[in-house]
């Protein structure tokens, strides 16, 4: 699905500071720096064809950054913005969610407190025109409705949208205002006295968010916390230790950041953790990188909770923003992260940017992520926990308890469906047609999760609509992926009802792939805590 929290170029990137530095002229070597120009100037001057001197820059300092690390990006003046706004936590606009759906705009979710659902603009509205301009039936794309419904906050947009049971269109004026971009994406009560937490990254407003939460979980009777960081692929260095915090007592080492020329820099935990009792599982995968990995390797080192599921990504290098003359910014490496026990966990990279990249995929191909590998501690150095447990650098954070994928149930018809958005598309028609009806018959998430069921009825609906949108019918395929495709269209099915956190809610209950969660419910009612030396 498209929504207005446009995901950035490198959400994944570990900032460690909000500023931005400009190196001193006298930091420059003249040489080189007059090397490049005198190439540029001759090219200029010489050159058989006309080139775009900014964009034979901009590429040379991309192929630069390359030979640096993976992490070493540049991110042009007119793409700043959209970088930095999921980690900023907010964007300027009406506030909705939208789909693309047979050539109109459909409303997926007015976001709470927007200008949008303060209106009355509501899920399943259709979108017929925006400031007079036909809007249906035109082929727009997901950028050409953004264009026209953000703008500056205080600045209006007129929209006309047709809703089931209304004769007529409905006129609305939107007031643009500054719409929030959630990070902590799910929270509920999993089990008595076990609470769930899932954060999508480390952004401005993660701490603002999460603590509203733990206390809301904790008003609800939460004693124990399964925090769940995976597919979490980081964001500020700030947040994660702020999320640390919570956890650890004080004056306990949380991360100590060094590099060439940045000293050695310690941060420590304060008195003010909300939740430095009771049992903590946190859960990771191939996709928790850095702030995630910083969280999970200090409640590790300090044994202060179970890490759950599979390695994680491997990214300990600490990147600061550098503006450049033109408005343009590199965000360049200046620094590795440490945890506690002195483990850097940056994963290698010397085989350059494009097996970096292709490293994760890998851990499917060599079976890392459907078995455990004991070969991975073999070029590793050992490290100890404050309980003198050996844990491993060398290459992400190694789980207390490994989960597998199971890949038993995926086929390629089901990944057709979820590649082409079919399932989310078909949830979304489904749940228009039936909203009124599925409200009145389930009063909350958890009666849903407990009693509806994906029937032979609909399954055969969304095969002969995926056969309409170019997707056969592969009869092996669907046999295979029954289970899977049916829990992941009544979650979908949950969240265009309620919002994301139900979505989480129903996979979690009966994940067939991914069984971390129901692990980590496991632990907690058993001694693995105790066994493992874990603190309460």
């Amino acid at each position: 699905m498209m929504t207005f929290r446009s995901a950035a170029i490198a959400v994944a990137m570990l900032v460690a500071r909000t500023g931005f530095a400009q190196p001193p002229p006298s930091a420059q070597d003249p040489a080189t720096i007059g090397k490049l120009e005198s190439l540029l100037y001759h090219i200029d001057r010489m050159y058989v064809d006309d080139v775009n001197k900014k964009d034979l820059v901009d590429a040379a300092i991309v192929r630069m950054l390359e030979e640096l690390d993976p992490h070493s990006i540049y991110i042009p003046k007119d793409e700043l913005d959209e970088v930095n706004e999921p980690l900023k936590g907010n964007f300027e606009g009406v506030g909705i969610q939208f789909n693309i759906v047979k050539d109109t705009i459909m409303v997926v979710d007015a976001i709470p407190g927007g200008p949008s659902e303060r209106l009355g603009i509501r899920a399943g509205d259709r979108i017929l025109s925006i400031e007079g301009e036909n809007a249906a039936g035109v082929g727009f794309k997901n950028s050409d409705v953004m264009k026209r419904l953000r703008g500056k906050k205080g600045t209006k947009v007129a929209v006309a949208v047709a809703r089931r049971g209304e004769p007529a269109p409905l006129d609305f004026v939107i007031t643009r205002d500054k719409i929030p971009i959630f990070s902590v994406e799910a929270s509920y009560m999993a089990a008595p006295q076990v609470g769930y937490i899932k954060v999508s990254r480390f952004s401005a407003t993660t701490m603002k968010e999460f603590r509203e939460k733990l206390d809301e979980l904790k008003a609800m009777g939460m004693q124990d916390l399964i925090l769940d960081l995976q597919g979490n692929g980081g964001g500020y260095l700030r947040t994660a230790i702020e999320m640390s915090d919570e956890f650890l007592g004080d004056k306990k080492l949380i991360v100590y950041t060094q590099g060439r020329t940045s000293p050695r820099e310690d941060t420590y935990a304060t008195s003010e953790g909300r939740f430095e009792r009771g049992r903590l599982a946190v859960l990771v995968d191939e996709g928790s990188a850095s702030a995630s990995e910083i969280v999970s390797g200090a409640m590790q080192d300090w044994d202060r909770g179970l890490i759950i599921g599979r390695r994680s990504f491997g990214k300990g290098l600490v990147q600061r923003p550098v503006m450049l003359p033109d408005g343009s910014a590199v965000r360049l490496t200046v620094s590795r992260y440490h945890t506690p026990s002195g483990r850097c966990i940056q994963k290698p990279y010397e085989d350059g940017v494009e097996a970096y990249r292709h490293e994760k995929s890998e851990r499917l191909t060599n079976g890392e992520l459907t078995g455990a590998d004991s070969s991975l501690h073999a070029d590793t150095v050992k490290y100890y926990t404050m309980n003198k447990r050996v844990v491993y650098g060398g290459g992400g954070i190694m789980p207390d308890l490994f989960v597998p994928i199971d890949t038993a149930q995926s086929s390629p018809y089901f990944g057709q469906l979820v590649r082409k958005g079919l399932l989310n598309t078909f949830a979304l028609t489904y749940v228009d047609e039936h909203r009124d009806e599925l409200k009145q018959r389930y009063s909350s998430v958890e009666q849903f999760a407990k009693q509806f069921q994906v029937g032979e009825v609909m399954m055969d609906a969304l095969a002969a609509f995926a056969g309409k949108e170019g997707v056969e019918t592969d009869p092996e395929g669907l046999q295979r992926s029954e289970a899977l495709i049916a829990l992941r269209l009544k979650a979908l099915v949950a969240r265009d009802l309620w919002d994301t956190s139900a979505y989480w809610q129903v996979i979690n209950a009966d994940n067939p792939v991914d069984r971390s969660f129901q692990k980590a419910l496991e632990v907690l009612s058993d001694n693995s805590f105790q066994r493992l030396g874990m603190s309460r």
